[in-house]
């Protein structure tokens, strides 16, 4: 990584910013329902309370739309940090500028932890207004940005800040960026990515930086559908994205001219409607009824064959890359296809490979499954982990420091 990270910087004695993403999943009663991204953040809060730091953590939560609105509070957060941090003096600011945050933030001496209410209670942090950004700043000495999920927006926090301090990666960082950027830089052959979720039109980007780089791209989730029709079969009610065919058509054609194979279903699992408790069957991509829109039938999963081929070209990889489910894996009968990739990408790890699982659902069906202890890597950001993949700069990341040459 050519970024400097909190460890090229000295922090002793001084006051530290740090963008931390704590968008973490609350239930009906505010508790916390994964606390994944909590605990990634801990390493380099570890790291700066052992080199004598103040630190000052800020983070968004959901989408309040500028307001202040207690449903997307940081309150929960403070208090499950306090509980990992028991030894550590630790305050919750109730806003993250204004007068009170100011003299919360002088006081602060080293070894001590300042969380800041949600940025996003303020539009001007989406809208990375110059005035909230110094406000910020003015806070601390040092910025260090830990939020890789939040490094594809250009905001007050993770854009406009860095350029009022001396601005460096945090340790989740560092790893996010030496991992993902090794696996698309010089990944080790054969390298397989699989590519799923509900629309082509998300991973088009995606699936045009790889066709570079990968030896097999496989496909499956919603955005199939798209594949499977350019390709001639009937897919019924299924979710389809009709303005992408002739993109998906066009894909697989320089897909050939790369020597790139692309796997798509074979087999499909279809249901008579969207409901755990529909009639369901499992048929042939060339066995697809013609009246299958007449009847309401759609697609929800890969089929089993689909799933064997799948799994044994993932299982003879020595780099991995997975983003996207193959089904609707929320629903008990239609989970078999993912949890199948899953376990894949599993005894691929075992087997030597490095194996990376991001966006969202992907990483939800993998934990929600039981093996997100056995991939390489679970990367924390699901829009950015995509833009990353597709070869985007990152505005939270280019805003850092380079390391000098």
């Amino acid at each position: 990584m050519d970024k400097m990270t909190v460890r090229d910087i000295d922090v002793a004695g001084k006051k530290v910013l740090v963008r931390v993403d704590f968008n973490v999943p609350l239930d009906e009663n505010l508790r916390i329902t994964d606390e994944t991204r909590i605990q990634a953040s801990l390493p380099t809060i570890q790291y700066l309370l052992e080199n004598n730091a103040a630190i000052i953590l800020m983070s968004h939560l959901g989408r309040p739309k500028g307001e202040t609105n207690p449903k997307y509070s940081l309150a929960p957060v403070a208090t499950r940090l306090q509980e990992l941090l028991p030894y550590v003096p630790f305050k919750f600011a109730t806003d993250c500028v204004g007068p009170q945050v100011r003299e919360m933030a002088s006081a602060l001496e080293p070894g001590w932890v300042l969380l800041l209410e949600n940025l996003r209670f303020h539009s001007e942090e989406e809208a990375n207004n110059a005035e909230f950004a110094a406000q910020l700043a003015a806070l601390a000495d040092i910025y260090v940005n830990d939020a890789f999920g939040s490094a594809h927006r250009a905001h007050a926090s993770t854009e406009g800040v860095a350029s009022e301090l001396p601005s460096v990666a945090g340790l989740l960082m560092e790893r996010e960026l030496n991992i993902m950027g090794s696996a698309l830089e010089k990944p080790e052959h054969p390298f397989v990515a699989i590519l799923g979720g509900a629309k082509v039109s998300d991973k088009m980007g995606v699936i045009g930086n790889l066709l570079g780089k990968v030896d097999t791209l496989i496909v499956g989730g919603g955005m199939a559908n798209t594949f499977l029709k350019s390709i001639g079969v009937p897919v019924g009610q299924s979710l389809i994205e009709e303005d992408c065919v002739k993109d998906a058509e066009s894909l697989l054609g320089k897909a050939e001219l790369q020597n790139v194979r692309v796997m798509l279903p074979k087999d499909l699992i279809i249901a008579s409607e969207f409901s755990a408790d529909a009639e369901i069957k499992t048929v042939g991509i060339r066995e697809m009824p013609e009246d299958i829109s007449q009847a309401g039938w759609r697609i929800l999963d890969i089929g089993p064959v689909t799933s064997a081929e799948y799994a044994e070209v993932i299982r003879q990889a020595s780099t991995v890359v997975w983003n996207g489910p193959m089904g609707v894996f929320e629903m008990l009968p239609f989970a078999e296809g993912t949890l199948g990739v899953a376990q894949a990408v599993c005894d691929a790890t075992q087997f030597g490979a490095t194996t990376i699982v991001g966006g969202g659902d992907s990483v939800a069906a993998i934990e929600q499954m039981g093996l997100g202890d056995c991939v390489t890597h679970i990367s924390t950001g699901g829009g950015a982990s995509l833009e990353f993949l597709e070869g985007v700069t990152l505005p939270g990341v280019a805003a850092l420091r380079d390391k000098e040459k």
